[in-house]
């Protein structure tokens, strides 16, 4: 999150512009990162690198949005509160801001529900010359993720020509759900949210205005290790540890040939529990481990077109 003298030298940057100024409309944007030297948004004692999401991009993607018009994510006439986001893209120590880097924007509407069949709340807006974003929706409204509701939350997709992509969400601060969500609630290590939960504060206008700087690294952030950000993930196998029956819920985030399959611990399959074509959207499969399987940990993988993209371990215990 910034701190309080860089949010109060960006609202007062933003009283100086208008929207339109912050948008597409600008002066022609430049391909590489400008030194942040001598402005008010160096960060060199306080630059946190933005993390990526446990959850990724989630199965409610949907690729080539429209460029926002106007910095209207959110038509006029949605229902919901009000709220305006809007920040700097900068290099991973911020000492440079990072002009025409894509910001790729979605976010359920205000009943937690998400638009999967056109655009509604999907959007992508530019950073300016120096380095500026902003676009004003709605506040997404929760939505069960099993037994428990996810925190209203943002997605981002940031691409920069010489940086590396960063898949991640934004989560607001009082959130009741945050503390049992599973990624939101991660506080260490590559998918750490801390500094992507942040303040709304009221502009005195009816809006609920926060900020948020996206850090990028030029090397890029995501590993063999995090292919289930873009492709699907297996969200829960409960309850684990089982006895008979173990229920497994998983996302698709693209179409592909879909395997959901088990190993025991020498690495031989035991079951296969789905292989068919899917498209993007959340699923649930069944394992009634056979009768002869022995207690102990086995592992449910995820495979998308014979990719492995995920995977979870499970301990089967009959007593």
């Amino acid at each position: 999150m910034a701190n309080e003298k860089n949010s109060k030298n960006r609202r007062q940057f933003l009283k100086n512009v208008s929207l339109g100024t912050l948008g597409l409309s600008l002066s022609p944007l430049l391909g590489k990162a400008k030194s942040a030297e001598n402005t008010n948004f160096q960060r060199k004692d306080a630059c946190d690198a933005t993390t990526l999401d446990y959850y990724g991009e989630g199965p409610f993607y949907t690729a080539n949005p429209p460029i926002i018009s106007d910095n209207q994510l959110a038509k006029n006439t949605e229902p919901g509160t009000k709220i305006r986001i809007s920040g700097r893209v900068l290099n991973k120590d911020c000492t440079e801001h990072i002009p025409n880097a894509t910001i790729d924007v979605w976010h359920a509407n205000d009943a937690g529900d998400y638009d999967n069949s056109g655009f509604n709340l999907r959007g992508k807006v530019q950073s300016n010359s120096e380095g500026f974003y902003l676009f004003e929706t709605v506040k997404p409204g929760k939505y069960l993720n099993g037994t428990k509701y996810r925190p209203s939350h943002i997605h981002f997709k940031i691409r920069a020509s010489g940086f590396g992509a960063l898949t991640t969400q934004l989560y607001f601060s009082g959130d009741t759900s945050i503390a049992e969500d599973a990624a939101a609630s991660i506080t260490s290590g590559q998918f750490d949210a801390t500094h992507r939960i942040i303040n709304l504060v009221d502009d005195g206008n009816g809006m609920l205005e926060g900020t948020w700087d996206i850090v990028i690294d030029a090397k890029g952030v995501n590993g063999i290790n995090d292919l289930h950000l873009n492709n699907g993930m297996i969200y829960e196998a409960s309850p684990n540890p089982f006895r008979e029956q173990l229920t497994i819920k998983y996302g698709v985030f693209r179409p592909a040939e879909t395997s959901l399959l088990v190993f025991d611990m020498q690495g031989r399959q035991v079951a296969l529990l789905e292989k068919t074509m899917l498209k993007p959207e959340k699923y649930e499969a069944t394992w009634v481990p056979n009768t002869k399987l022995q207690n102990g940990h086995y592992f449910i993988a995820l495979k998308l077109n014979d990719i492995q993209v995920h995977y979870l371990k499970v301990h089967l215990n009959r007593g």
